[in-house]
């Protein structure tokens, strides 16, 4: 019937989390680099670092640092900033108060708790106080 003699295959894009893994190893492997008298190429600006090829990430400039406050950029800079203080990623307190440390403070709230939906359109709740610890960076 000649139904064997085509192959097809089949290309499958990769998980959201294995490009951004991808990129984030790229990023983190960027390298440094001056524009040389030529005009076309580049070269590293540190003496121990080879070559950037073709799939490598360079920049020019270093990133400004957010963490104090620059009115070239924008930055209001991260003083008084709410922070997580059990996260270890970037809302993390360690990590968004710069080193500076965070100060905790305890407030109470009051909010809707314990709701049941009635019959036929209708949530009744009951108010709770609830103590929560906000962090914030110094």
């Amino acid at each position: 019937s000649g139904s064997c003699t085509h192959r097809t295959c089949w290309r499958r894009i990769p998980t959201f989390r294995s490009v951004g893994r991808h990129l984030k190893e790229r990023f983190n492997a960027a390298i440094k680099v001056i524009p040389s008298n030529d005009g076309e190429t580049v070269i590293p600006e540190a003496d121990s670092v080879r070559s950037p090829r073709k799939q490598d990430l360079v920049y020019l400039e270093d990133s400004p640092s957010f963490c104090s406050p620059n009115k070239r950029t924008g930055s209001l800079g991260t003083r008084g900033r709410i922070c997580n203080a059990t996260s270890y990623d970037l809302a993390g307190c360690d990590v968004m108060c710069c080193g500076r440390g965070y100060t905790q403070e305890e407030h109470f709230v009051e909010e809707n708790c314990r709701c049941r939906f009635t019959y036929c359109c209708e949530v009744k709740c009951q108010r709770c106080h609830r103590k929560r610890l906000t962090s914030r960076c110094r």
